[in-house]
């Protein structure tokens, strides 16, 4: 059956391949980010396009999300991925992370509230703080859990703005908390991924950080989103899900992938004690998702590293290049007087 659904962050590496994927199934999708985009609905003059499924939006601002959701709705289904993603990146631009994450969030809910569309919000792993055990979903609602950076509590403050809105007004929402998901399709920056930073430096011949008694999940992006397509089929008001990986791996073990899929040169990787204000351990239990989404590990993480190498070259081919050429430039000859 055809599902209008709203998208939320749908320029962001999820929300790319997960809009994908929703409109494979037949679904009509309608994307909403922060950047102007071809395909995009004018709100103030006639769009250029017949079927617009795109708009402008900033969802920290209330006018704005009401507006996409008024103009373009109903919906019946929200996937809330807009955020500012990422424990350093939350450091550096903090007043963006609580306006996206916590004022952000809020503005959905508020609409959920009036409008009773289904929602879908992404959390993250971070939630799990200190917690040094297989991280449960139940662990938050038995144990005191401390949390290590402002991205962490931001996603936590979101899930009790939820919760506080499921009891009062009787809202229906799903909250999926994502373990390091990685994959073609996610674009590097220095706050992207610890995958996809050390692949692009590898791939770039620049030098790498690794911390050690670090261990991961990883998931592969194909599987993260086929997982949470399955949810507008299987949707549980109320239920929390971890969507990870099942192989369990270091930091150290990751970037020794990374050096023996790209060639890189293994001196280019310098080793340093663990990280501070960053959780030690992450071993997840995915069998809820498992169990209620269908959610499959397809690759094995050297495989899924391979993929993820392959479609980094494609598109960096001419920054590669361009790379190669600087190196591999002749030598000048220093000019004397």
């Amino acid at each position: 059956m055809k599902t209008k659904i709203l998208i939320t962050g749908a320029l962001g590496t999820v929300g790319r391949g997960l809009t994908d994927e929703l409109r494979k199934r037949g679904h009509q999708v309608i994307g909403c980010d922060l950047y102007h985009s071809f395909d995009e609905h004018g709100f103030s003059l006639r769009s250029d396009l017949p079927d617009p499924a795109y708009a402008r939006c900033d969802v920290s601002d209330f006018r704005q999300i009401e507006r996409v959701v008024q103009e373009l709705g109903p919906f019946e289904y929200v996937y809330h991925c807009a955020a500012e993603f990422g424990r350093w990146n939350g450091e550096d631009f903090y007043e963006a992370l609580w306006r996206s994450n916590a004022v952000g969030t809020k503005n959905i809910i508020r609409l959920q509230e009036r409008l009773k569309f289904r929602l879908i919000f992404f959390s993250s792993s971070e939630v799990y703080g200190d917690w040094p055990e297989l991280m449960v979903e139940g662990v938050m609602d038995e144990n005191e859990i401390k949390q290590l950076n402002d991205y962490a509590m931001t996603k936590w403050v979101g899930e009790m703005q939820i919760r506080n809105s499921a009891y009062q007004y009787g809202t229906e929402t799903v909250i999926v908390r994502l373990f390091n998901t990685y994959g073609p399709g996610e674009y590097y920056s220095p706050y992207r991924s610890v995958n996809c930073r050390f692949l692009y430096c590898a791939l770039h011949g620049y030098p790498w950080v690794v911390f050690r008694g670090h261990y991961r999940t990883s998931t592969y992006l194909g599987d993260t989103v086929r997982t949470l397509a399955n949810i507008v089929e299987r949707f549980k008001a109320g239920e929390v899900y971890n969507i990870g990986g099942n192989e369990y791996h270091s930091i150290e073990e990751l970037s020794n992938i990374i050096l023996n899929v790209t060639g890189a040169d293994p001196g280019l990787v310098e080793y340093r004690d663990s990280e501070i204000l960053t959780t030690l351990v992450k071993k997840v239990d995915i069998s809820k998702s498992v169990q209620d989404l269908d959610h499959t590990c397809t690759y094995d993480l050297k495989t899924g590293i391979g993929l993820t190498v392959d479609w980094m070259r494609d598109a960096y081919r001419d920054s590669l290049c361009q790379r190669q050429a600087w190196l591999s430039r002749p030598a000048r000859t220093p000019i004397r007087a």
